[in-house]
């Protein structure tokens, strides 16, 4: 539960600085760097939330019950986010070393000027 409240707080306040484009204020900040860490982190707790949830499902229970429906519910949640940060840490890090570019750069640079 606090990996999951944590990091969506998290998530609000940096969405909140990419909405604002306070990013462009705050230049001495290394952005991309700091969102590659970010997401980093985050993909680790929450595989640490995903195995947690996983090793509370028992499967002894019954199935219809709902601790059981809770639990497993829980575990697959936690992996669906945990895949979403392991792709945005994929995405970010790509955009840290600057492999990525957008239509705009890659038409200017190939000389369509």
């Amino acid at each position: 539960m606090f990996v999951a409240v944590f990091l969506w707080l998290v998530t609000i306040v940096v969405f909140v600085i990419y909405l604002f484009q306070l990013h462009m204020k705050l230049y001495m900040v290394p952005w991309p760097l700091v969102l590659m860490i970010f997401n980093v982190g985050a993909t680790v707790l929450y595989i640490t939330a995903f195995i947690t949830c996983s090793a509370a499902v028992e499967p002894t229970s019954l199935k219809g019950t709902r601790p059981y429906n809770q639990r497993a519910a829980a575990s697959f949640f936690s992996c669906l986010v945990m895949i979403a940060y392991g792709v945005s840490a994929f995405f970010s890090f790509q955009a840290w070393r600057g492999v990525g570019s957008n239509a705009a750069t890659s038409q200017m640079a190939g000389g369509y000027s």
